[in-house]
């Protein structure tokens, strides 16, 4: 029997910004990572309320400090990933011209139930090598918040679990406190 390795074809930034003006990716779902592009789960219910309950409270508590952003992508410097959530440095209107970059990003936040192994994994260490300061995994299954924080030597050094009796402050608003249950209130 022979048996044969194919390579797997990466894209740049640029080649996956020309597919998507060309219309290649216009009725898909997808994101880039580490330049390969994945298909996104669709979101369930669940995923969308808890999704919903913590950006409009993210919204509400850091209003005129940050730009909350919803289902959007940032550029990094070989993935395009689309989060459920991000902080963002302000003023809004420069990214009129592109997604927010590291230096833009205060908070990325997922909120997961099928894709938990991906985004506590390829996307915990993408994040980590582009220095992002803090990276929140909201465990609908779990109903937990896992944190992560302080990334170096491409990984985050700090990981956190938070169980629903307990609160948090993100590291670039310490005044604005979470409890966990809000997380997932209903």
């Amino acid at each position: 029997m022979i048996t044969t390795t194919q390579e797997i074809a990466h894209f740049s930034i640029e080649d996956y910004h020309q597919m998507i003006a060309a219309g290649i990716l216009s009725e898909r779902r997808v994101e880039l990572l580490d330049g390969l592009i994945w298909e996104m789960s669709p979101e369930g219910t669940e995923h969308t309320y808890f999704e919903e309950n913590l950006a409009k409270r993210l919204e509400r508590l850091t209003e005129g400090r940050a730009y909350v952003r919803e289902n959007k992508p940032i550029t990094l410097s070989n993935s395009e990933p689309e989060l459920d959530i991000v902080i963002a440095k302000l003023p809004r209107s420069q990214y009129l011209e592109h997604h927010p970059f590291p230096t833009d990003i205060l908070l990325l936040i997922e909120v997961s139930k099928s894709t938990l192994e991906r985004d506590t994994s390829v996307k915990k260490r993408i994040y980590a090598r582009e220095n992002i300061p803090e990276y929140w995994v909201v465990d609908v299954a779990g109903r937990k918040l896992i944190v992560y924080r302080s990334p170096a030597l491409g990984d985050y050094q700090q990981k956190i679990e938070f169980s629903s009796i307990e609160t948090i402050s993100p590291l670039a608003f310490p005044d604005v406190e979470i409890a966990i249950t809000q997380i997932f209130s209903i």
